[in-house]
């Protein structure tokens, strides 16, 4: 039998893990930010380009990224398709107002309660 924490888990939907992980990055909680995704976490740069693999390396890529104060994004527009949340992100690296703004499209792919797979496709991303 599963524990009613496990259970709560689980049931999360893709735009749910979404969300929370959005909501995480923009408090710069590297904890709750790392708690949406699954252990063996894998995460590709367009056109599936291998670039992390793991939570703990996932995690160690945000730490230098976490410590910026005006460190903010939003989804533009999101969509969901099974198992899979599309957005289109607008980043800012150093704030509104204070830095460009990066804008991209991020597949995650959820399995079991956590985000299992993120695609990434930037600006100037291979045609």
């Amino acid at each position: 039998m599963l524990a009613a924490h496990a259970i709560g888990e689980a049931a999360l939907s893709p735009a749910v893990l979404a969300e929370r992980q959005l909501a995480a990055y923009n408090a710069r909680d590297l904890d709750a930010f790392a708690a949406c995704f699954a252990p063996d976490v894998e995460v590709y740069d367009f056109p599936g380009v291998l670039v992390v693999q793991g939570r703990e390396a996932f995690r160690a890529r945000y730490v230098e990224r976490f410590k910026s104060e005006g460190l903010h994004a939003i989804a533009v527009h999101r969509a969901v398709v099974g198992t899979r949340v599309i957005d289109h992100e607008r980043v800012w690296l150093d704030g509104p107002g204070k830095s460009a703004p990066i804008d991209l499209v991020v597949i995650y792919t959820g399995r079991g309660g956590r985000i299992a797979r993120v695609d990434f496709i930037k600006e100037g991303s291979p045609q």
